[in-house]
């Protein structure tokens, strides 16, 4: 199980508002049953790095159908082969730590 997070850049939107492009992102996750976590950032989405990647690409398409010409999209992928990991996991690690 590996850990992506995706932001999606809408460019020429004539706004500095991109709410609307983050609830098509949030909409198409829940519809399709995806595990995630939106952060200020971007959104963070859990699964095998084949079903992310492909994932990437369509989340990347959405803002092409409100009828954006250029989108930035930026991707980072944690693939741990040694165990399983999910959203949350590195959180709950750090927070056990300041806790003991």
């Amino acid at each position: 199980m590996a850990l992506m997070e995706i932001s999606v850049i809408p460019l020429g939107t004539g706004t500095t508002s991109l709410g609307e492009y983050v609830v098509d992102i949030i909409r198409f996750l829940e519809a399709e049953g995806i595990p995630f976590k939106m952060t200020d950032m971007g959104t963070i989405v859990e699964g095998d790095v084949s079903t992310l990647l492909d994932l990437a690409r369509r989340i990347h398409e959405l803002p092409f159908k409100r009828g954006c010409q250029r989108v930035y999209t930026a991707i980072k992928i944690d693939d741990r082969r040694d165990k399983v990991v999910h959203l949350d996991d590195k959180i709950s690690s750090v927070r056990e730590r300041l806790n003991p």
